[in-house]
């Protein structure tokens, strides 16, 4: 299963209101690292069930992305409880994220 896409009007429902943990992946079809790192993310997506992955297009949600100060992508922020508690900038490999995540 590949991350669910979603809009800006779906992120509070779908990441500050989820009751497990989000990982979302901010990208742009545009960048070479987002599409280098968009497989690692919908395995992500698979391989880790304890987490709700969603991918958000910066160009089509300006507003929430300057509002989560997102400076470069690809930008995975892991949130829980409707918080921010870890950023990730640029590609890494999926043994890489998969630690980030836990933490």
């Amino acid at each position: 299963m590949a991350a669910l896409q979603i809009t800006e009007e779906q992120f509070e429902a779908e990441v500050l209101k989820s009751d497990k943990p989000v990982l979302v992946d901010f990208w742009a079809i545009w960048c070479g690292p987002c599409k280098m790192l968009s497989p690692i993310v919908d395995q992500i997506a698979d391989e880790v069930p304890e987490i709700k992955v969603v991918g958000i297009n910066v160009d089509e949600a300006m507003t929430l992305a300057t509002e989560q100060a997102i400076t470069n992508i690809p930008c995975l922020i892991l949130y829980e409880n409707g918080k921010e508690v870890r950023r990730s900038v640029g590609f890494q490999p999926k043994d890489t994220l998969k630690e980030w995540i836990k933490g």
